[in-house]
């Protein structure tokens, strides 16, 4: 794996309050799992921003490396992994991914 993907996906993940690593767009994703992350994510009204790992392999592959995790979707929260999919579900409906956005000051539009 390239320093030079590790060092741009790095940068992301420093770079962005929010970010998400998905297959497809927010818009249209390409995998139920990604899906069920924007959605989460929307319904909080949360900002954020995804890189669609199908445009890039190499993101694609460097991000499991980066993670330390072998799936997509992969969530970051001021620099910081969260989690999959299974995780973000799991967070949301205990209460815990709230507060995780809270506590990072992240502001959300859901009661």
């Amino acid at each position: 794996m390239s320093d030079d993907i590790q060092a741009r996906i790095d940068q992301a993940v420093k770079g962005n309050d929010v970010l998400l690593f998905m297959k497809g767009t927010p818009t249209f994703p390409q995998c139920g799992f990604s899906s069920v992350v924007v959605q989460v994510l929307d319904y909080l009204g949360v900002d954020y921003v995804a890189t669609n790992v199908l445009e890039d392999q190499a993101v694609r592959e460097g991000i499991k490396v980066y993670s330390d995790w072998p799936t997509i979707p992969q969530l970051y929260v001021k620099g910081e992994f969260v989690g999959g999919c299974d995780i973000i579900k799991e967070m949301f409906e205990s209460g815990e991914l709230k507060e995780l956005f809270a506590e990072k000051g992240i502001e959300m539009e859901a009661a």
